[in-house]
């Protein structure tokens, strides 16, 4: 478990500013408040003394965001219960699963469907159009700089792949692996528009993903889905329970 937060802290900083406050590392997203961009990871076994907490609050408040984090539980055992005592509350808690070269298990994409790598500028357009939808921000405008983004990306180590229905042309979902950090990754972003679900296509883009990774150098791949039950979607694939994350925040 501290070899996956040793990943996220390694790589959540990239393209946001950062500090040390306490045994925290603060992590702001330049470009946006969104809560999920900005948030703290602790250090492993953190027992930080309540003026720590304080100040790690007040360094979020500066910047008019929601004083927040996200991290593993296994890693710092202690701290949920002191964030609480601070007046911190719980948002939620979402499985972590991993998954080995040995545990992988393939899982193509159904008739009429294919997986494959955005090959254009368009593709990363509808890619990310699709993702949105799928999480319900339909009003979310892919940008040329988001493109741009994307292909910077994948010059840093990101993978991305997209689900096309061949019928139509259309694409209807997509995910990434993110960079590769001592032998670790991260699958996320899997998301797959409404009409399309129920076919196994969030199977296979983390089953194109994760095959990729793996032949790569990934020794880990981890991705936390929003609860158990959709986890099911991933243990197809050769994805295990492993522990779980925790999001809390302070209003």
């Amino acid at each position: 478990m501290s070899a996956i937060q040793t990943y996220v802290r390694k790589t959540a900083p990239r393209g946001r500013a950062t500090e040390q406050v306490g045994p925290f590392l603060a992590t702001y997203s330049p470009d946006t408040t969104h809560p999920m961009l900005n948030y703290a990871i602790p250090d492993d076994g953190a027992k930080p003394t309540a003026a720590e907490i304080d100040a790690l609050t007040r360094a979020y408040r500066r910047r008019d965001l929601l004083p927040r984090l996200e991290y593993f539980t296994d890693v710092a055992p202690d701290l949920e219960n002191l964030l609480l005592e601070a007046g911190y509350g719980l948002e939620r808690r979402v499985p972590l699963m991993t998954c080995s070269p040995a545990g992988f298990v393939d899982h193509p994409a159904p008739d009429g469907y294919a997986v494959r790598e955005p090959g254009s500028d368009e593709d990363h357009r509808r890619m990310r159009t699709a993702q949105n939808h799928a999480y319900g921000e339909p009003d979310g405008e892919v940008t040329d700089d988001d493109v741009e983004k994307a292909k910077k990306s994948k010059a840093a180590g990101v993978v991305s792949a997209l689900v096309e229905h061949l019928a139509t042309g259309e694409v209807v979902g997509g995910g990434v692996a993110l960079e590769i950090v001592d032998g670790t990754t991260e699958i996320a972003g899997i998301g797959v528009l409404e009409p399309h679900r129920g076919r196994g296509l969030a199977a296979a883009l983390t089953a194109f993903l994760t095959k990729d990774a793996h032949a790569r150098g990934a020794h880990v791949a981890f991705l936390t889905p929003g609860d158990l039950g959709i986890g099911r979607i991933y243990a197809r694939v050769g994805y295990q329970p492993a522990g779980e994350c925790v999001h809390l925040s302070l209003s």
